[in-house]
């Protein structure tokens, strides 16, 4: 099993760069950052973990620019966005953006995925809550139309154009894997569906959602080794770590909190012995 790391990086933090470069010569296989365009005032959303909203989430960069200076300056760490907020955004300018990441890169990008949990946030980008998963179901196979086709074209409800080119292309073939996140059985549905991975949190019992996950991918004929497992912040307890590793999990993914530098770099003297250094 593979150990990575999940970051909110703002400019009052440790540099993204420098927490990567640092994450890459410890052994660490990748860092995930989230997305989050704007916070509406209004805050009519409640936060799903409970209290107030964390600062971070006001202050975090933009994750395909962030990971664009962290791939300029890493060589073997793993990037990708954990998660990116599909309904807010326009497939075609996202199917660019991910295939320019993943290129420029030499095919580390790893696409992490989700419908959102901020109503208010979607709804300025013209989406809506009840509709979040239709429409970023579209987004995502109108992305593959683009990394796949020599000429990509979509038609549906949401999301519709002609023949058109989009180049370049991922560097990963056919794409980049697509990690979705959620927990429910719809989640793994459509991760059976249309993704190449689960993104689970660690509040799902997770040999529990192992179990619904073969289930339902037997029932859509899908190959469970076809299916990468990803815990977004995972316990860091080394029990716990072995058990996700005996249960087939493939990742876990350590957090890094939205600290200064001698924060950081002393939680991850303590992570060491999880990664076997």
């Amino acid at each position: 099993m593979d150990i990575g790391a999940y970051f909110f990086p703002t400019a009052y933090s440790i540099d993204v760069v420098e927490l990567a470069t640092e994450l890459e010569q410890r052994g660490f296989e990748s860092l995930l950052v989230p997305e989050h365009t704007h916070i509406p005032a209004s805050r009519k959303t409640e936060w799903p973990g409970g209290g107030d909203l964390p600062k971070e989430y006001y202050h975090t960069y933009d994750p395909f620019v962030a990971l664009s200076f962290v791939a300029a300056a890493t060589k073997t760490l793993k990037i990708g966005t954990g998660i990116c907020l599909i309904p807010q955004r326009d497939p075609i300018a996202t199917a660019k953006c991910v295939a320019s990441l993943d290129h420029l890169s030499k095919g580390r990008f790893i696409f992490g995925i989700g419908g959102g949990w901020n109503v208010d946030e979607m709804e300025n980008h013209g989406a809506q809550y009840s509709s979040r998963f239709k429409l970023l179901k579209e987004n995502i196979l109108a992305m593959k139309q683009f990394w796949t086709e020599e000429k990509g074209e979509f038609h549906g409800e949401f999301v519709d154009f002609d023949p058109a080119f989009s180049w370049p292309k991922p560097a990963q073939r056919p794409h980049p894997p697509i990690i979705l996140g959620g927990e429910t059985d719809y989640t793994l549905k459509r991760v059976v569906d249309f993704c190449d991975g689960w993104l689970p949190r660690p509040r799902a019992d997770i040999v529990d959602g192992m179990t619904r996950l073969r289930r339902v991918a037997e029932e859509g004929g899908r190959d469970l080794s076809s299916i990468s497992v990803s815990v977004f912040g995972a316990p860091p307890e080394k029990e716990k770590l072995q058990s996700y590793d005996e249960l087939g999990i493939h990742r876990a993914l350590l957090r890094i909190p939205t600290e200064d530098r001698d924060t950081c770099f002393k939680l991850l003297d303590s992570y060491m012995p999880l990664l076997g250094k």
